[in-house]
């Protein structure tokens, strides 16, 4: 099973890292008294990591994959009137002729999927991916058998990793502290999405367990990077040993916290030592972690003393009860470099507020990380994990940000800014179509299909093909500059503008498109580890079953599309494009394994919704970190924004005379209406 650990697993008599008990605290030496217990812990994370590497296995399974086709499934059926058509509507000759089809399309899709994840590009793919994967999870063996002195067990135990899944929710896993029922319902969440694994761990008293979880993430951090695999290891191991995730996140933020705090006090340090010493030549390399919005400098100097970085650390995470000396043990090199330290926040090479970002501007417009806490506090603001939002047009420039401050304080959290003119001509075009009288009147011709009907049929009323152009041209302008977008944010991962943190990817409408381009070209580069999670909300991106098993073998953690069957501006606006393999926006991902479809027609019947149904979409999804005021101010808008948009589209009407529909003198008043329109918008913006 571990092609490089067993060899550092048969170690045999290698001497306990740690003996006795730390006079400061525990350490998991005490903790984990007997060597059944030491050897639970590796085996647990040998099921763990099995698991993983199933998930990355079976997304290039034709068998898992077409077994997955029935889930999510959207049969599209119609009349002559474009009405649908109910399974009871079905003739008994029709349903016959079905069923004998059906053993046939089966073999047809299964032999199409076959050929497929056998194509040489997709086969070289899964090797890649399972390489890296191979080579994280050796590092991880070895370096948790070091710590915890069980080299023999996990050497026997590695080979017969058999994870089984704990059914039953764990009764230690309710968190006391909760009283919000929102937090319960992302709790319960977690646990479907990171089942727990059966281990005797689960016995031990709660507060030896939260040690354990806080040990392992500071041995992962030794390893000087916290990428995706990481995190979504520990996220099992939360669930396993029966505690909230909600615990994980608060850890994570305390370490952070320490780090950093003990990294600028190294540096008030050296630069008193330097005063008292001005004669000697400095050779001390400085780096910092610089913010456009007046970040201090946490510059450190490499190579210095342990133990002052441990006493740092020691006094800062001592109240969770681990001792200094095993603090500074785990976190390995970490702990004497604050080059490390710098990197893993991304303070060493590019920034992601600081000028480095600006030589992203000469292929995309405005291209900048755009922090959305306002935090004056530089330490404070610190996460292990970041979270990038990006909106896929624009009201206001207000919007840049303003859909992702619902993402709750567990990450470090920045609104990805591109191209504001175009996206901002973009939002004018879109808010004024859906309030004209023209759509109106089309909406009310093309509601009586279904969506994807309407797109195959293209049978689409004169009212809107006669406006067509008023939001096709700032459409495709947008389009274009979205997919470059995606590359340069590739580019920007790819060189740590994150440092050595996982990243999850959130956006809406061209957003979408540009997390859809950027998890490509990471494929097609080869770059995993990178991002955790990817949650896509009305893509304008084909449902290709090849370009989602791409971004489903970058993607760690959670890959996620939202559609709406009722969005009848994207399915107009997708007219064009190749229909035949789909609408990410408008229906299901089919036959990819690990790809979540998440069905959102009842809170967006229109695209322009999507800005302020986001975070109830996402506290729908499970997503781990929501703002709950946030979320609350966000619905109110939504049901605001519907409350208006329908007003406007009524007053329209009622003043539109004569009426459009049908009359082409009307229609063309109706248009040049438009027309000025946005043109006053764009002036104003």
């Amino acid at each position: 099973m571990f092609r490089k650990a067993n060899k550092f697993l048969g170690g045999g008599d290698a001497e306990p890292t740690e003996q006795h008990q730390d006079n400061e605290g525990e350490s998991l030496t005490t903790v984990l008294e007997t060597d059944e217990d030491r050897s639970a812990l590796t085996i647990l994370i040998c099921d763990i990591t099995e698991l993983m590497r199933k998930r990355i296995v079976d997304t290039f399974d034709p068998q898992e994959t077409a077994s997955q086709s029935a889930v999510d499934q959207v049969a599209i059926q119609t009349s002559e009137k474009e009405e649908p058509v109910g399974p009871d509507q079905i003739s008994h000759d029709d349903r016959n002729e079905d069923s004998q089809k059906a053993p046939e399309k089966d073999h047809n899709k299964k032999t199409k999927l076959e050929k497929e994840v056998g194509e040489e590009r997709m086969v070289k793919l899964k090797n890649s991916a399972l390489d890296f994967f191979d080579d994280w999870r050796d590092s991880i063996i070895l370096r948790v058998g070091e710590v915890v002195n069980s080299r023999e067990t996990a050497k026997k135990q590695s080979k017969e990793a058999e994870p089984k899944i704990l059914h039953s929710r764990p009764e230690s896993s309710q968190d006391e502290t909760r009283t919000n029922e929102n937090e319960d319902e992302l709790a319960e969440a977690q646990l479907k999405i990171y089942a727990p694994i059966e281990t005797p761990l689960r016995k031990v008293a709660r507060e030896k367990r939260s040690l354990i979880l806080h040990s392992v993430l500071l041995l992962l951090l030794s390893l000087e990077h916290y990428n995706a695999h990481s995190r979504t290891l520990l996220l099992y191991l939360t669930t396993s040993l029966g505690l909230p995730v909600a615990m994980l996140s608060e850890d994570e933020k305390e370490v952070a916290r320490g780090l950093l705090t003990a990294a600028e006090k190294m540096m008030a340090d050296e630069e008193a030592k330097k005063r008292a010493d001005q004669n000697r030549t400095s050779r001390r390399w400085k780096m910092g972690i610089a913010g456009v919005a007046g970040a201090a400098l946490i510059g450190i100097t490499g190579g210095l003393a342990a133990p002052l970085l441990a006493s740092g650390l020691g006094t800062v995470l001592g109240g969770i009860g681990l001792g200094a000396t095993a603090t500074a043990g785990y976190l390995g090199a970490l702990a004497g470099s604050g080059v490390l330290v710098g990197s893993l926040f991304g303070a060493y090479g590019a920034r992601m507020t600081s000028k480095a970002m600006e030589r992203y501007t000469r292929d995309v417009e405005d291209f900048a990380f755009v922090p959305t806490s306002g935090s004056e506090n530089e330490i404070e603001a610190r996460r292990l994990r970041v979270a990038i939002g990006i909106s896929g047009w624009l009201g206001s420039e207000d919007d840049v940000v303003g859909p992702w401050k619902c993402i709750g304080p567990g990450q470090e959290t920045f609104a990805l800014r591109f191209e504001l003119e175009a996206l901002m001509s973009l939002g004018n075009a879109l808010t004024t179509l859906v309030t004209s009288a023209a759509w109106s009147y089309a909406k009310s011709g093309i509601i009586k299909r279904t969506v994807l009907a309407a797109l195959t049929a293209g049978l689409w009323p004169l009212a809107l093909l006669k406006a067509r152009h008023l939001i096709d041209n700032p459409w495709y302008i947008a389009n274009q500059r979205a997919q470059k977008a995606g590359q340069v944010l590739a580019d920007a991962l790819i060189n740590k503008a994150q440092g050595e943190r996982p990243v999850t990817l959130v956006g809406y409408s061209l957003g979408a498109k540009v997390i859809y381009v950027c998890l490509q070209q990471l494929a097609e580069r080869r770059a995993f580890g990178l991002v955790e999670n990817a949650i896509m909300l009305g893509a304008p991106a084909p449902s290709k079953t090849a370009d989602w098993r791409r971004i489903r073998s970058v993607v760690t953690g959670r890959v996620v599309n939202i559609y709406s069957t009722k969005d009848y501006i994207l399915a107009f606006l997708s007219r064009t494009n190749s229909i035949q393999f789909g609408v990410a926006g408008l229906g299901p991902v089919l036959n990819v394994k690990g790809v979540e479809n998440v069905e959102v027609g009842d809170l967006v019947n229109g695209h322009t919704l999507y800005r302020h149904a986001t975070a109830p979409i996402l506290k729908r999804i499970g997503f781990e970190d929501i703002d709950f005021q946030e979320l609350g101010h966000e619905e109110r808008k939504l049901a605001e924004q519907e409350k208006n948009e329908e007003e406007q589209r009524q007053a329209a009407e009622t003043s539109t005379d004569p009426p459009v529909v049908g009359d082409e003198e009307g229609l063309s008043d109706e248009v040049k209406k438009m027309e000025l329109e946005i043109e006053e918008k764009n002036k104003s913006n």
